[in-house]
């Protein structure tokens, strides 16, 4: 239970002797919870006259808000990316497993793949909250103060009842950081549209372009869009700018990666709606000073004004030096999300896995492209690369654990309800050891995983 009717009839949890992390700030505060959310406690006390009805002791622990993941590709076995006949249980095994790792929420993301495969995947990946049984691909519709609607793409001439439900689609959206209402967090499709050039660990055979039907051959490629949240594409490809237009006016997030693209084209990408980087520094032209391509956009003078720009990072100690994850922090803290870039070999050891149309070896901490050295995402869970990011950058508790949390909550406009321990918001937070190891964690304040002999 969220809210609504009955949440003031619920019991009231007090957790204590622990600190809060809230306003970028760990506080020795208490964290009330009922019916799913954050509770103010001097309403409560003053408006109310009540007290807690169960107190929970956390031995001075540290109490966070629950970890986004928006890019993982499975885990455990299940490959997001695999036209299986039962995907939706492949979905929420990981789900589950993820829950030791503080992960509440995510979005399966699926690699370059055949149209065949997105359009019998897309429609079997359930979008629904957390809970005992996982971590959520959320499926609230949530309101965040209205905003001005960005302006519409010239529409498609699609034809009949097909092209009428269409542009009613598209009217109905906007861009992830600008839509009046944001539609819930679904899938992340990286690929199949960028750069031969930098297609890591994507298979080349099916790699697509949209110069011919633009947004057309989007829709054809994936089929339905119904529970997309994120398409990670190549600027610089012939017509990205109207497919840009077109995604984020449905309220899909546009991220930019596998890329050859300049800063020039970088930030007419941003302008045209784009408010994100797929794994920053991977798969993209190196900075060089002359023209710093996409990177260059942490710190571009030539945005519009307002308009905010995130970027993933995969810190596991393999993607991304040390060095580089701290020019990239200290350049723009705000926008750093830590994303897993999980594959199906995360939790299962050395030996060949499979990542969608390909295989992966897995030998130690690296994932491989079989036969090769090319990287294929990574096999550490999201609580080991807050820990790795905060080493490696010396940013502080509180930085790291809004990389992991509210950055992506604030990329998606959901941080009004996720990503934070504000009052208000839903009670999805994480127990933690002063060494950043995960020791419970709670969904709708119902505690879902927990450590042995850990509590509360």
């Amino acid at each position: 239970m969220r809210g609504g009717q009955g949440a003031a009839r619920a019991p009231v949890l007090q957790f204590t002797n622990c600190r809060i992390l809230r306003g970028g700030a760990l506080l020795r505060e208490d964290l009330w919870v009922r019916g799913g959310r954050i509770l103010d406690p001097e309403k409560l006390f003053f408006e109310e006259r009540r007290v807690a009805d169960e107190q929970r002791d956390c031995g001075g622990r540290i109490l966070a808000p629950g970890f986004i993941d928006v890019q993982i590709n499975g885990g455990f076995g299940v490959d997001f990316s695999q036209a299986t006949e039962d995907v939706g249980s492949g979905v929420s095994l990981v789900a589950r497993r993820i829950l030791s790792h503080g992960v509440t929420s995510f979005c399966p993301t699926l690699v370059t793949s055949p149209p065949e495969v997105y359009h019998k995947v897309l429609p079997q990946i359930p979008v629904k909250s957390g809970g005992p049984h996982g971590a959520g691909v959320l499926g609230e519709w949530l309101t965040p103060p209205p905003r001005e609607a960005p302006a519409l793409p010239q529409m498609p001439s699609w034809g009949g009842r097909a092209g009428t439900r269409a542009r009613a689609r598209l009217r109905s959206g906007g861009a992830c950081r600008n839509h009046p209402r944001s539609p819930p967090p679904g899938v992340h499709l990286e690929g199949p549209f960028i750069s031969r050039e930098k297609r890591g660990a994507h298979p080349e055979a099916h790699l697509r372009s949209f110069e011919a039907d633009g947004f057309h051959d989007v829709l054809a490629t994936y089929g339905s869009l119904d529970n997309v949240r994120i398409v990670t594409l190549a600027p610089e490809l012939g017509r990205s700018r109207e497919v840009i237009q077109a995604l984020t006016a449905r309220g899909i997030c546009v991220s930019l990666g596998h890329s050859v693209a300049n800063l020039r084209a970088a930030e007419e990408a941003v302008r045209s709606g784009a408010t994100f980087i797929t794994h920053l520094f991977n798969a993209m032209l190196p900075f060089h000073h002359r023209d710093p391509g996409i990177v260059g956009l942490l710190t571009s003078d030539q945005l519009p004004p307002g308009r905010s720009i995130f970027y993933g990072m995969i810190a596991d100690g393999t993607h991304t030096n040390p060095a580089a994850l701290r020019v990239a922090h200290r350049a723009h803290p705000q926008g750093l999300v830590l994303v897993t870039d999980a594959v199906p070999a995360l939790g299962l050891g050395n030996g060949r896995h499979t990542l969608g149309q390909q295989e992966v070896e897995v030998d130690g901490l690296t994932a491989y492209v079989a036969g090769t050295t090319t990287l294929s995402g990574s096999i550490a869970p999201m609580d080991a690369c807050v820990r790795h990011f905060l080493q490696a950058t010396g940013c502080g508790v509180e930085s790291a654990l809004e990389a992991a949390s509210l950055h992506p909550a604030q990329l998606l406009s959901l941080e009004k309800s996720k990503g934070s321990l504000d009052f208000g918001a839903d009670a999805d937070f994480v127990v933690l050891d002063d060494a950043l190891h995960v020791q419970a964690t709670y969904i709708a304040g119902e505690l879902v995983w927990q450590a042995e002999e850990a509590g509360p």
